[in-house]
């Protein structure tokens, strides 16, 4: 389903092969929501940069993620909450890659939490169940902090017969 505020995706002709078309927003979203493994690169306050797989769930327009306050990622979001998302697959001649940029919002409200719990589980299974608690994720380590990713700017990279590069760019989320 097409939504009004779906962006226009721009083709960048240089990387994309002859009569390749923009992929449209939907296709990317569909990518999005449909992934198992997402890859979030952040940077270290040294400027190193870090990448790390994770799980993420698509709603209300953004990536959700978790990760322990401790853990790397989530130091590196304290510091500087820039960031991209990374799915795709590992197939050269067919697929659709899709790359999120945006900023690593903390994600507190216990109603949106309780959803987003429940998309977790539907999306990988009930191991997969927090408990909302504390303003993140409750499980039997501690409490998981949650992220929201609005899409700044998105990449779609196409592979099959005729290869694409597709760029979509959203306005400021309010």
């Amino acid at each position: 389903m097409t939504d009004r505020t779906d962006p226009a995706g721009e083709l960048d002709a240089r990387y994309s092969g002859p009569g390749a078309q923009a992929t449209p927003w939907q296709q990317a979203r569909r990518a999005l929501e449909a992934a198992g493994v997402y890859w979030l690169s952040t940077v270290r306050p040294d400027g190193r940069p870090h990448v790390t797989p994770l799980i993420a769930v698509w709603r209300d327009r953004a990536l959700h993620f978790c990760t322990g306050p401790e853990e790397r990622k989530a130091r590196n979001l304290a510091h500087n909450p820039h960031c991209t998302l990374t799915t795709g697959g590992n197939d050269l001649d067919k697929g659709l890659d899709v790359v999120v940029e945006g900023r690593a919002e903390p994600v507190t409200d216990e109603a949106v939490l309780a959803r987003l719990a429940d998309d977790f589980a539907d999306k990988y299974g009930e191991v997969w169940r927090f408990e909302v608690r504390e303003g993140g994720f409750a499980h039997e380590n501690g409490t998981a902090l949650v992220f929201r990713v609005d899409p700044v700017t998105a990449f779609g990279f196409g592979r099959g017969e005729v290869a694409s590069q597709t760029r979509w760019r959203f306005p400021s989320p309010a």
